[in-house]
């Protein structure tokens, strides 16, 4: 069975995950090959529909045991193809000239993010759990994750980004993640009225009013604690509170690398009121193009799924190790290795 099915019923394009026993995993073969389909229905098709196969993820992230072994092996350039191949798909799902539609259920992580949660219209149901954990890996919020977190209320972006927080639905939708609460039962009829009429206009009759959001009931919280101008401070303001969220939070932030989770703390900051998600791929592209030879990124895969220790030894102690000259480094422009977005032979 082939990863990705791919397929045209009448003048709706069809994309469908067939990787259930890896969550969906998102690999480098199947971004090109959801690239050169949506390119070549460009001009034919009314609709795109993008699903997955299996009830516990739409997509849990890209496949980054690839990733881990070409790190190991010295190639460094394999990771930056990657990534710069998968950056391209997520801007050109965003700017494609017909509706999108994407169903997130379950699992929504990382690479899920940038395939399904950037299109125009996007699904969510009871078991959807969308999230952004690169931290906890070594890695910064990418695939234009860090626009999306940017742009959410508040501060609410700094600590889903900083502790790998999972949304439900409804805070899904808060945050700017998701649109339309459709329950999962119902999907299958609203996928085959997509498929008949290409016609996207009623999906407001499937949808529901989903649980009430509590993550905009803790807006203020949030604000008040992730208001901060450094991760430090942050994690000063968890520890002096005994809340039942501020303690949740702090086991988060925690888990991530010193590095990484600085160096989002930064990218947030700077990509606020961003509205361009081309220029939010390039900030990112800075982060990951060093991420295999100058980060923590090999040693968090080892730690969560290689050796499977959760054990890893970060190159800082703590986020007050992390200098600015250090972020500066890992955030710098990268010159004749800049982000790319045309597609190359």
């Amino acid at each position: 069975m082939r990863d990705v099915y791919c397929h045209l019923e009448g003048t709706v394009g069809r994309i469908t995950l067939q990787r259930p026993n890896a969550l969906n995993a998102l690999t480098h073969a199947m971004a090109l090959q959801i690239e050169e389909a949506i390119d070549v229905w460009r001009d034919d098709v009314s609709l795109i529909l993008i699903d997955a196969q299996g009830d516990k993820a739409f997509c849990s992230g890209g496949d980054i045991a690839s990733l881990y072994a070409s790190a190991q092996s010295g190639d460094i350039a394999y990771g930056r193809r990657f990534w710069q191949d998968e950056y391209r798909l997520n801007a050109k799902l965003s700017e494609y000239p017909v509706p999108i539609v994407s169903f997130l259920n379950g699992f929504v992580m990382g690479g899920g993010v940038g395939l399904g949660c950037h299109v125009s219209h996007r699904i969510v149901c009871e078991t959807s759990k969308i999230a952004m954990p690169e931290c906890g890996i070594g890695l910064m919020p990418d695939v234009g994750g860090s626009l999306l977190l940017a742009n959410a209320p508040g501060y609410l972006g700094e600590y889903l980004g900083l502790t790998g927080a999972r949304m439900g639905p409804a805070d899904a939708i808060f945050a700017g993640f998701a649109d339309w609460f459709v329950p999962y039962d119902e999907w299958e009829t609203l996928k085959r009225y997509f498929t008949e009429t290409g016609d996207v206009t009623a999906l407001a009759e499937f949808a529901k009013a989903p649980e009430p959001s509590g993550l905009q009931a803790s807006l203020d919280e949030v604000n008040r604690v992730f208001a901060q101008d450094s991760v430090g401070d942050i994690l000063a303001t968890l520890t002096d509170s005994d809340t039942d969220f501020a303690q949740r939070a702090l086991k988060g932030l925690r888990r991530g690398a010193p590095l990484a989770l600085a160096c989002c703390h930064r990218a947030l900051s700077t990509l606020r009121g961003t509205t361009d998600l081309r220029a939010a791929l390039a900030f990112e592209f800075r982060f990951t193009a060093r991420a295999v030879g100058q980060g923590d990124f090999p040693e968090g895969i080892r730690a969560a799924i290689i050796d499977k220790d959760n054990a890893p030894k970060w190159a800082h102690a703590t986020v007050s190790d992390v200098t600015t000259e250090e972020i500066d480094t890992m955030l710098s422009y990268l010159g004749n290795d800049a982000l790319n977005l045309e597609k190359t032979a």
